[in-house]
């Protein structure tokens, strides 16, 4: 550990000042903090929260049914991520419904699921498109070169978001935000400074060890004047411009749409659909599938981890009901998830 780094923990170990409540914004935040060992050394006034950057956490109970409605009775083959998988719906999982016999492929990229239907051309393939910034290029380079190739048996059931305006939606809910280092490395700086002048706090963060101490140092020296402030602690990785080539063939293939969050709600402009031009890769057209109002099971309180309003461990399913194994909110399912962070790494609960 270098000096700068060893003065920037000890800042951050011995203060004293007023209460400060950090928001981990991204679930692999969460996750290194723990297992650095770095909210281990943090004074009792400083509380890292955890917040909505999880993708496959904030995907809605509804987007799970929707997705088994084309599995069971469109008879489609889905394509997901792992996660995904074992996230409950109303109903049971994919999980579920592939052991009743429904085609549920997993997959490492929407490049892999256009593959796949290339090769399955009897099949109707149907990729779950849920991410951030980070992976919403990767599906719309999926589509793009399924419509040169000519497919119809590839699209997308989207619930693709952005953060800009979660951000907004949680502002007052923490002193300062730990915004996401992979997303910012698409999105460039400008929205924080926006978010700056609308006065809220925070803070770019990389995740080693070094690198996530000094941006808890940098927030507890800034914080200690008093006014909003944004610092980017991650300049080797996150520039001001962010990605102009990933922001324009998003740009190019989505366009806006509210989003349904769990636990948050419905968010103006937070979400990505398909332009017209492409209807034809979107599965909610492509096979009529029904708005569904989904039913998270009622004791789960994923919603209120993930507006930073509890700790995962305050949930009264938590570690009893609620396991790696037998989850029954998202939030223990997804390998960023804050529960699944606290079940792994937390001794006390």
């Amino acid at each position: 550990m270098n000096d700068s780094v060893k003065r920037a923990a000890e800042l951050v170990r011995s203060y004293d000042g007023r209460q400060l409540r950090v928001m981990e914004v991204c679930g692999t935040h969460t996750h290194e903090n723990f297992r650095l060992g770095i909210r281990g050394m943090l004074p009792d006034r400083i509380r890292l929260i955890s917040g909505p950057g999880c993708p496959v956490c904030v995907t809605p109970v509804g987007y799970i049914d929707q997705a088994m409605f084309l599995a069971r009775e469109r008879g489609c083959t889905v394509c997901t991520f792992g996660d995904l998988i074992r996230v409950p719906g109303t109903d049971g999982s994919l999980a579920t419904a592939r052991a009743e016999g429904a085609k549920v492929q997993m997959v490492y990229s929407p490049i892999d699921a256009e593959d796949y239907a290339g090769t399955h051309p009897d099949e109707q393939v149907v990729f779950l498109s849920v991410g951030f910034e980070t992976t919403t290029p990767a599906s719309c380079i999926a589509v793009r070169k399924a419509r040169e190739r000519g497919m119809t048996n590839f699209s997308l059931l989207t619930a693709n978001k952005t953060m800009d305006n979660a951000y907004r939606a949680l502002k007052g809910s923490a002193d300062a935000f730990l915004y996401p280092g992979h997303v910012s490395t698409m999105t460039g700086t400008a929205i924080y400074r926006e978010l700056l002048a609308e006065g809220v706090s925070g803070v770019v963060a990389g995740f080693t060890a070094p690198e996530l101490v000094c941006a808890l140092a940098v927030i507890v020296k800034m914080s200690e004047k008093g006014e909003p402030f944004f610092v980017n602690c991650y300049p080797r990785v996150v520039t001001d411009e962010g990605s102009p080539s990933a922001r324009r063939i998003v740009s190019e293939t989505m366009e806006p749409a509210d989003s349904e969050w769990r636990g948050l709600g419905v968010i103006e402009g937070s979400g990505l659909k398909l332009r017209d031009e492409f209807s034809d890769f979107d599965a909610r057209i492509k096979y009529d599938v029904p708005q569904i109002q989904g039913r998270a099971n009622p004791g789960c309180r994923c919603g209120d981890v993930l507006q930073g309003k509890i700790n995962p461990s305050d949930c009264p399913l938590f570690g009893r009901v609620c396991t790696p194994e037998h989850p029954v909110g998202a939030c223990m399912v997804s390998s960023e998830g804050a529960c699944s962070a606290f079940f792994k790494y937390d001794s006390s609960r």
